[in-house]
């Protein structure tokens, strides 16, 4: 279970840190915090994604991306990305060979849980050409990995939609992972 009391910078639209508060009051009160993602693309084209755990303080038991976190206070995108990475899948991953895709702001409300995540998002990919046996599940965040084809994203039944966050299969991220796709698989 995620930390209510951990603390959290708070932004503005710019990026810029405007103060610091708790996980909790950020979720509760929509309030404007960084994010990293990582899209571990294997060479077959297809998307791993995290089975987020059920007691998650939102999208609990939702496919999200590979690697995710709230970037600590004082701590850079990057440095972030790094430190999640090994927490969520065991992987110390080489900054040269993770690919920053984009920044972006993104706001969803979680009907389950009534909580809001505000943020600006730093979007990366790597390249995971190992087994997603291989990946280590981290206890009480996850509930394991699972694999899908990037072109089979833009097309699922309504069942099959149900399992993600909804923000996923919106066209922005699918143009993600289609960018993803071109810069590592040249």
């Amino acid at each position: 279970m995620s930390n209510p009391l951990e603390m959290l910078e708070v932004t503005d639209e710019n990026d810029n840190v405007v103060g610091l508060e708790t996980r909790a009051r950020i979720h509760q009160n929509g309030l404007l915090h960084r994010e990293i993602h990582i899209w571990f693309l294997t060479p077959k084209s297809e998307i791993i994604f995290q089975h987020r755990a059920k007691d998650k303080d939102t999208y609990p038991d939702k496919l999200d991306a590979t690697v995710g976190g709230h970037v600590e206070p004082k701590m850079s995108y990057e440095k972030t990305a790094v430190k999640e990475c090994k927490e969520e899948t065991g992987i110390d991953i080489d900054l040269n060979k993770l690919v920053f895709i984009k920044k972006m702001r993104k706001k969803s409300f979680d009907e389950a849980t009534g909580l809001t995540n505000n943020t600006i998002r730093s979007q990366y990919t790597y390249l995971y050409d190992g087994s997603i046996n291989d990946l280590q599940i981290e206890d009480g965040k996850s509930q394991g990995f699972v694999v899908w084809k990037i072109d089979d994203l833009s097309h699922l039944s309504e069942t099959d939609k149900n399992k993600f966050i909804p923000l996923i299969l919106e066209k922005d991220m699918l143009d993600i992972f289609n960018q993803a796709r071109e810069i590592l698989l040249k």
